[in-house]
């Protein structure tokens, strides 16, 4: 599982003209990619990494002041473009494998505490956001 988290000071998420997902107040925004050997076990460990994690202001972190999360997926996190022009896709793991794992990543921060706002999951989305520092990291659970 990888995910890059940003320390924001707001972000939304548009589907046709939509907000489907926002967070207005400084917080995270995490994209979210999952790869075919993905299960629980890494749903648990990024989830409380994540929130857990201090890159906010003053070295603290969501679980420390009860910073609003919004979640995207992003299969593209799994793209590799080593080899020619065209990136292939071939690490990511496909709808009906990255998808309840998704779900169970955001229910996983919704049951750490976290107030979390999603995407829409496999849709066409526009994702904004103000960078905050900027802060971006880049993790994965550990294999």
């Amino acid at each position: 599982m990888r995910a890059i988290v940003q320390r924001v000071l707001e972000a939304s998420v548009n589907v046709m003209g939509e907000v489907v997902g926002s967070v207005d107040d400084p917080g995270l925004l995490v994209l979210l990619g999952v790869t075919h050997d993905d299960g629980p076990e890494d749903v648990v460990w990024m989830a409380r990494k994540i929130w857990q994690l201090r890159i906010l202001r003053d070295e603290r972190s969501a679980s420390d002041v009860g910073a609003p999360i919004l979640v995207v997926s992003q299969f593209t996190l799994y793209g590799d473009a080593r080899k020619g022009r065209r990136p292939t896709w071939q690490a990511a793991a496909p709808g009906e494998v990255s998808e309840p794992l998704y779900d169970a990543f955001c229910a996983e921060l919704e049951r750490l505490g976290a107030h979390v706002e999603r995407g829409r999951f496999g849709a066409d989305m526009q994702v904004l956001s103000v960078n905050d520092g900027p802060v971006t990291m880049l993790l994965e659970s550990p294999r």
